[in-house]
């Protein structure tokens, strides 16, 4: 029988290396995902400057990506979505929208694609595109071409940030302020060992602590922006990025109904802005309530950041400092293409109007008049253009003959001699631009950066304030919001006993300790339901820091006095500790250390001294829980009383 695990095995890496290229991690040289990158160039094929049906891009796209209408539509909104200008919530950093593309803040989705429209930005054309320097692919049905990456000249894939989930791996980019990113760029050009920092940066606004970002790597903490309106009323105005007002609320309402915040009423008055009104209770203050939310909501959220890119075609871990320095070698690379290719262009130019001068002024077009071939048309062209060659930018081929034959008799005759030198002037003085340009490549492209943060800086200010947060003690926070009682009857003590002869207040994260007249004590956290075994002495809130002190007067089996003072302080929780080794039961117990107490011996003959009196305050601390403590008389005791 043939095994089919070579056929299985190779089929799942064929797979799992198209999910992971093809799919779901970003490539760095365009920091598109290949849903981005079609949907940017269909936009680019398609514009005319108006608007288009988002139903439109999508069919047209569908061209290209082989995976549905729906997968289409879905990347086109957040894309859409990305980087909204201040002042223009229409306009992101690469699409301009037209009507309602959902909402970031409450959670809404978009209406459907044949009710919005969308069209390039002009950040868009001026950054991503261009034609004669796209490498293409045939898409893949082979119908059509579509780019391998795009010329993008702003470091796309931290502009955007991004998520994906691939086979074995998975990415997560945090989007990063649009300026910041550039102005980086600009100091590694200046100096390409500079140690750059660029924050991540999110259209919800909030507050932000990256202490644990690394370049790309680690975690941020991210808070809502949350006011006091006095002592009675919080208003939350922006949240953290990854939460909406529903998902926030709902975090909230939770935290209330478990007892861990203490809030009257929830109201959201959420327009354009976020306004998230949280009114208090009786005896509760807001900025008690503020470290609540903190603590146990999702008004503070922690995102982890792992960099995960395509380059040379395989998945490569980097950081943002990694991208920044490539995109900048890359980005040079695009502007001195771009010279290039304009200086070619330019040169095309002034050879074509050069040689149009030529044939014009000098008359050569007469000699055609009189010659009836086509090849004798051909060789009258060259024979006459042939004396002025030294003034050729370059040796003229049949091509330019053909061009030169296509003049028409009409623009001849109204041929302005002065306005071919100015223009022929304008193509050198352009010409001489791009050589300068070409030999100061750093500078250039620093100059173009400066022209593009002049353009569009101001529409992307940072919306996330960056700074440092104080960790929030969930202990220190915590409410009572535990009723835990206990029946003497059944020795039931829990959250789940009903009824019950004594009540305590608790919060999760609060200990308790319960302590037995038989010497034996246990420290738990508050339980559902347990049995407490034994009459006990003490059962309270057990404070860690302090531990807990008392004194204690017992007696051993053959009734003789000992007393001790205990403090309480590590201990195993639910462990059970002994207080008295060797038998016996605790008489005295208190946690005030004053007064006497009285050992009153057992009667016998010829007895003169009766009882012995011991102030509590001259019994001596132990070392050890365990430790007998200090005899207090050398006779069995019958009985031991206060004062």
């Amino acid at each position: 029988m043939t095994s089919i695990e070579p056929l299985m095995r190779q089929n799942f890496l064929e797979y799992a290396s198209y999910v992971v290229v093809d799919r779901a991690i970003p490539e760095i040289r365009d920091g598109c995902k290949p849903v981005q990158r079609r949907i940017l160039a269909t936009l680019a094929n398609m514009d005319d400057g108006r608007f288009i049906k988002v139903a439109n891009v999508i069919g047209e796209t569908m061209k290209l990506h082989p995976h549905g209408d729906a997968s289409i539509g879905d990347a086109l909104v957040v894309l859409a979505n990305k980087g909204v200008a201040r002042g223009n919530e229409n306009l992101g950093y690469f699409i301009e929208k037209q009507g309602n593309f959902g909402n970031l803040l409450t959670g809404d989705n978009a209406a459907a694609p044949r009710y919005i429209e969308c069209r390039l930005t002009a950040l868009a054309k001026d950054t991503l595109f261009n034609k004669a320097l796209t490498a293409v692919i045939p898409s893949y049905d082979g119908r059509s071409d579509e780019p391998v990456a795009l010329p993008a000249k702003v470091p796309v894939g931290l502009m955007l940030g991004t998520e994906g989930i691939a086979v074995g791996m998975a990415t997560t980019i945090l989007s990063h302020n649009f300026a910041e990113l550039l102005k980086a760029e600009i100091e590694l050009l200046r100096n390409p060992n500079a140690e750059v920092r660029c924050l991540p940066d999110f259209p919800q606004g909030g507050l932000m602590d990256a202490g644990e970002y690394d370049d790309g790597r680690g975690k941020i903490r991210l808070r809502a922006k949350i006011e006091e309106d006095g002592d009675k009323r919080l208003i939350i105005r922006e949240i953290p990025f990854g939460t909406t007002t529903d998902s926030l609320m709902e975090s909230i309402e939770v935290a209330v109904q478990k007892g861990k915040v203490k809030i009257s009423e929830i109201s959201d008055r959420t327009g354009s802005e976020v306004e998230i009104h949280l009114e208090l209770p009786r005896g509760t203050y807001a900025a008690d309530v503020v470290q609540q939310l903190y603590a146990y909501t999702d008004c503070q959220v922690s995102i982890s950041s792992n960099i995960t890119v395509i380059r040379d075609k395989k998945p490569a871990e980097l950081t943002v400092s990694d991208i920044l320095k490539d995109h900048v070698g890359r980005l040079t690379g695009i502007i001195k293409a771009e010279l290039e290719h304009e200086l070619a262009q330019l040169t095309d130019k002034q050879h074509h109007l050069t040689l149009e001068q030529i044939f014009i002024e000098n008359r050569v077009y007469k000699r055609i008049e009189e010659v009836t071939t086509e090849d004798g048309v051909a060789k009258a062209v060259f024979d006459g253009m042939r004396p002025y060659e030294k003034r050729f930018v370059r040796p003229m081929v049949d091509a330019d003959v053909e061009r030169l034959l296509e003049i028409r008799i009409k623009r001849i005759s109204a041929y302005d001699i002065a306005k071919n030198r100015r223009d022929i002037a304008e193509v050198l003085s352009a010409i001489d631009t791009a050589k300068r340009k070409l030999t100061d490549l750093t500078g250039t492209t620093i100059a173009w950066i400066q022209g593009i943060l002049a353009k569009y800086e101001k529409h992307y200010p940072r919306r996330t304030k960056a700074g440092r947060f104080e960790e929030v003690d969930k202990k220190s926070v915590a409410t009572a919001n535990l009723t835990l009682r206990y029946d003497i009857a059944t020795g039931f003590f829990g959250t789940a006993v009903k009824g019950g002869d004594r009540e305590l207040k608790a919060s999760e994260y609060d200990k308790i300790l319960a302590l037995f007249q038989d010497g034996t004590y246990q420290i738990m956290s508050p339980p559902e339901k347990t049995v407490l075994e034994g009459k006990i002495l003490h059962l309270g809130l057990f404070n860690e820091e302090k531990g807990f002190a008392f004194v204690m007067i017992y007696r051993d089996k053959e009734k003789i006095p000992w007393g001790k003072k205990v403090t309480i302080k590590s201990f195993i929780k639910g462990k059970t500790y002994e207080l008295i080794k060797d038998g016996g039961k605790i008489e005295i117990f208190t946690t005030d250390p004053k007064g006497m107490i009285t050992c009153q011996f057992v009667p016998a003959e010829r007895q003169r001294v009766t009882e012995v009196k011991v102030d509590l305050a001259t019994i001596e601390e132990v070392g050890t829980v365990g430790a007998r403590g200090q005899k207090l008389a050398d006779k069995p005791t019958a009985k031991i009383v206060r004062g």
